[in-house]
């Protein structure tokens, strides 16, 4: 890694590290401490098709964390079905469970949290709120959602466009994911801040082809005409920038993840910029927070959901076309499997090697 982005990482990690500060097995704030005698953490993980970090980034940082620990690890994803993470749920509460991290998918954790409850079990919702969780683990996403504000304006700025009279599209997730509207509150901060009304707004998915074709009906719906689009993440981005592309249009386009796809949709200038979302981090937070209530111990937070769950946050970063390259130093990209045919041009005038 370059040394620039060592002393990002680390600050990122320090601020983690803050907010589980002041952990100790006699106060808590939610969580029952870990109760139960199970040393098992049980994990379940929504799908492969919002995010491939799930398999490749988010799975083997757990396990090992768990493991290094001495506690048993078991990961199952519900592979995009509500019906899977309740009977991955079943299965691994007939097993015996110390923890329950999970993350929601179209509101299916919240039979996973009552069950949990049931087997006096504490819960960590992890990445995506659920309501009843113990613990809320993830990234600022409010924050997320201003940083993608923030790439809009100063996208529309910068091709000349007024913020005020631009003609901007809104495409946010799917909103049975509490994220989602952090995304968007966070983003409408900032752009009705600079002046922006969305011209539409079709009802949000976390889908790449369910995308373009909700985008190409609402340029449809405005006779063609496009300034900018907010994007809640990089595989939405992707299926509205193939109707960009299909229309000869380039125009500010949000996104996150510092997907493969989107920071090459970056580099190419298809794309504004990215929220990089260090999953390391996140799961670090998460597995020390699992690992004291497997410990018997009760974490206290220092942020809270406005439900009252404590929140533990980690701080995202916004990565344009010059930044691509910390995302390969972190460890969380390659060049190789960035810098491929059209995109090949574009590494190289942005220094990502």
């Amino acid at each position: 890694m370059k040394k620039s982005s060592l002393i990002s990482i680390a600050a990122l990690a320090g601020a983690s590290a803050l907010v589980l500060a002041g952990c100790s097995s006699t106060s808590g704030d939610g969580g029952n401490g870990g109760g139960t005698a199970s040393t098992r953490a049980c994990v379940i993980l929504p799908d492969t098709e919002s995010s491939d970090r799930w398999e490749n980034g988010d799975r083997p940082a757990l396990e090992k964390a768990f493991t290094d620990a001495g506690f048993e690890a078991d990961i199952q994803n519900a592979q995009g079905s509500t019906d899977k993470m309740a009977t991955i749920a079943d299965q691994q509460f007939s097993k015996g469970c110390g923890v329950m991290l999970v993350v929601d998918y179209q509101g299916a954790g919240s039979a996973v949290v009552d069950k949990a409850k049931a087997e006096g079990v504490p819960v960590i919702a992890y990445d995506r709120p659920i309501s009843g969780a113990d613990y809320y683990v993830s990234f600022d996403n409010e924050q997320v959602g201003e940083l993608e504000g923030q790439s809009i304006v100063d996208g529309l700025n910068a091709a000349g466009k007024d913020p005020a009279t631009a003609v901007v599209v809104y495409m946010g997730g799917d909103p049975s994911d509490g994220n989602a509207a952090m995304f968007h509150d966070g983003a409408v901060k900032v752009m009705e801040a600079a002046g922006i009304k969305p011209a539409a707004e079709p009802t949000g998915v976390w889908d790449t082809d369910k995308s373009a074709t909700n985008f190409e009906q609402a340029l449809t719906s405005l006779g063609g005409k496009v300034d900018a689009v907010w994007s809640a993440n990089d595989a939405n981005a992707a299926g509205i920038i193939s109707i960009l592309d299909k229309n000869g249009l380039t125009v500010p386009v949000s996104g996150q993840d510092a997907s493969v796809a989107g920071l090459q949709n970056v580099l190419l200038g298809k794309q504004t910029a990215t929220v990089y979302k260090p999953f390391q981090l996140e799961a670090k937070a998460a597995s020390d927070l699992a690992i004291k209530l497997l410990n018997g111990e009760s974490p206290t937070a220092d942020k809270k959901l406005d439900d009252g769950t404590p929140y533990i946050a980690v701080t995202p970063v916004l990565v344009g076309p010059d930044d691509v390259q910390k995302v390969i130093d972190d460890g969380n990209a390659s060049a190789s499997e960035l810098c491929t045919g059209d995109v090949a041009a574009a590494c190289e005038a942005h220094g990502v090697k």
